[in-house]
């Protein structure tokens, strides 16, 4: 039988996809489509069959529906042809759950109605989510389609992690706790990071920075999630590309006395502040070139989202009251050696050695970058969101059937 699921990843303007095999981690196929709705759309699509072929577009692509499209035209011209290859599922990455769902879940129009309205928890993420899930149902009428929640990697935090001090009718009726988010890294994240340790999943005690425009941090115990720095949504926590991240509660009803409205300041924390608010750029990769260059913005965001980081490593240590080792992994945590130094500086009280030559060494994979002599192992290790939307994906399908 057929372990080939294609997972699709829909953002408000973007659409990522890949083909892979459940059963043996193989990507077949893979591509996205960028800035849909705008006349400058990019499109890219790579097929891994008898010979590697790329294929690309530019121009206007006008809806999700339009570039799922080209994507299976494209699958269709380059290869595989999904209506030959038996898909066994399509999976897709849906950011919100809230505490209706802890295990992915075959799509039905409840489920729909359910993400729906969920909207108000993750407005950026899950209505984008869910026209993927739309489109996708009407591409391929007989294929089994799974969400994937990001929260569900979180649903078994305890009582004392989740709850924050707010009125019951708050918790009761609006469901306003902690959730987490970036479940699907943290699962796939922490499972290699055991095996990279030579010890039992169950038996390991983790905290993994998962580092990208996007970023939390979890404390992970025995594989389960103790506690996770993003909450109700998706803006608590760490420093990020473009969000705050942890702030005073009152600065919001602050902001809007000022004059702001309500909506101008939720845009404000979520897209104009983090990095970007600090040094005017959300890349990190800018960042530390304007830390090289003495650029004193560049600097101070370097420092306090190196300042954070530290703290929730540092909690999450005495939450966990074991830790066997600091994980990074996604974009920064992976490719960014003089974030992983900083944090790794601060944290010799833990017991971590940071081995700098390599931490500083080129190439990728999974890795060791701590010394021998360090009680607490440092690692980096790749994160794989899509292989493990695919075999969740495949799990529920096989159960079903």
């Amino acid at each position: 039988m057929s372990q080939l699921v294609l997972v699709i990843n829909a953002g408000s303007s973007s659409l990522k996809y890949q083909l892979v095999d459940a059963a043996t981690g193989d990507v077949t196929a893979k591509g996205s489509v960028e800035r849909i709705g705008e006349a400058r759309a990019q499109a890219q699509h790579e097929s891994f069959g008898v010979r590697h072929q790329t294929r690309k577009k530019s121009g206007s692509i006008g809806s999700h529906r339009d570039a799922l499209g080209w994507v299976t035209e494209v699958f269709r011209e380059a290869g595989p042809d999904l209506e030959s290859v038996g898909l066994l599922a399509v999976g897709h990455r849906v950011v919100h759950g809230g505490d209706r769902f802890s295990e992915p879940v075959v799509v039905t129009d409840e489920v729909l109605a359910v993400v729906a309205a969920l909207e108000p928890l993750a407005p950026l993420h899950n209505p984008a989510n869910l026209e993927g899930i739309r489109v996708a149902r009407e591409r391929f009428p007989g294929v089994p389609q799974v969400a994937v929640f990001d929260t569900a990697f979180h649903h078994g935090m305890p009582a004392h992690a989740y709850t924050y001090a707010v009125p019951a009718s708050w918790r009761e009726k609006h469901q306003v706790r902690r959730y987490g988010f970036h479940g699907t890294s943290y699962a796939y994240v922490s499972r290699r990071a055991a095996a990279l340790l030579g010890h039992a999943l169950e038996e390991t005690s983790l905290v993994v920075l998962h580092l990208g425009n996007g970023a939390s941090a979890a404390a992970i115990c025995g594989g389960r999630s103790v506690d996770t720095s993003m909450g109700l949504t998706p803006l608590e926590g760490l420093v990020m590309g473009t969000r705050s991240g942890d702030i005073d509660p009152g600065l919001f009803s602050f902001m809007v006395r000022t004059g702001m409205s309500a909506g101008e300041v939720d845009a404000a924390l979520n897209r104009e502040s983090g990095l970007k608010g600090l040094a005017g750029t959300n890349d990190f990769r800018e960042v530390t070139e304007l830390v090289a260059a003495g650029d004193a913005d560049g600097r101070l965001a370097f420092d306090v989202a190196v300042y954070r980081l530290r703290k929730y490593v540092g909690a999450y240590a005495a939450a966990l009251g074991r830790l066997d080792a600091v994980v990074f992994t996604a974009g920064v945590g992976e490719h960014s050696a003089e974030l992983r130094a900083a944090v790794c500086d601060g944290l010799g009280i833990l017991g971590v050695e940071l081995d700098a030559a390599a931490n500083a060494a080129a190439g990728g994979g999974e890795r060791r970058i701590s010394t021998d002599a360090s009680r607490v192992a440092v690692l980096v290790v790749p994160t794989n969101e899509e292989l493990e939307i695919a075999r969740q994906a495949a799990a529920v399908v096989g159960a079903e059937g």
